[in-house]
């Protein structure tokens, strides 16, 4: 699935590596090394998908995601995170900063090319949907499918999780909505908030479960206690 993306880098080796890697997997790739060159390139031209290291000098990777959050050209873009910090909170902080995915150095490439095709099919699948009303239905029968799967019978046998996963309190409400077979229009009205910010919300829940769907995401909170 080609895309426009936007690399940001301050290493030359890496940047090129994975510039190069990308652009063979058929990707147009843009490329900055420090934040303030990325925040240039994205007044010229919106990207599909950012992928940005944490670790820059003056202005760092979390920065450059709050910028970028608090334009509303750019809330919705999906970001990943490269880093050489793997430890737990550095995660949980770049999720709290809105990324939607964090692949820690070294890295395999092929793992890098997934994650860039899964996020930019749900951002296509998430405009579809918000465009077309078919698409909407679609969505409202996956809802009804979610709520089936809280039904007593469903078979559902909960298990600790394999990983602790801390939410934040507004993580966690999204989550129980979600949970329930709300779509994101509806979970937005509930909490007074945007569309963009639940679907925010979403991506960051998607990455602590390690989760690709709704689906999967509903099932994997029921099979280990994130949700009632």
């Amino acid at each position: 699935m080609a895309g426009k993306l936007l690399l940001v880098d301050d290493e030359p080796g890496l940047r090129e590596a994975v510039q190069a890697y990308l652009e063979d997997s058929g990707y147009t790739v843009r490329v900055a090394s420090s934040a303030k060159d990325a925040w240039e390139l994205l007044q010229q031209q919106l990207p599909d998908l950012v992928i940005s290291d944490i670790m820059m000098p003056q202005v760092d990777g979390y920065q450059f995601l709050k910028q970028m959050r608090e334009d509303d050209r750019f809330k919705a873009t999906p970001v990943i995170f490269l880093t050489a910090r793997g430890m737990k909170a550095d995660r949980i902080s770049g999720y709290q900063a809105g990324c939607d995915a964090y692949l820690s150095k070294p890295f395999d490439p092929d793992e890098l090319i997934a994650i860039v095709q899964n996020l930019l099919e749900r951002r296509t699948v998430a405009v579809a949907a918000s465009q077309n009303p078919e698409m909407e239905g679609i969505a409202k029968q996956i809802a009804a499918e979610l709520r089936g799967m809280l039904n007593p019978t469903s078979g559902i046998v909960k298990t600790p999780p394999p990983i602790r996963i801390d939410l934040t309190p507004r993580e966690q409400s999204v989550l129980d909505l979600v949970a329930a077979g709300l779509m994101n229009k509806e979970i937005a009205k509930q909490l007074e908030t945007s569309v963009r910010n639940v679907e925010k919300y979403v991506s960051r829940l998607f990455g602590k479960t390690g989760t690709n769907s709704r689906t999967e995401l509903v099932r994997y909170a029921l099979e280990h206690g994130l949700t009632n």
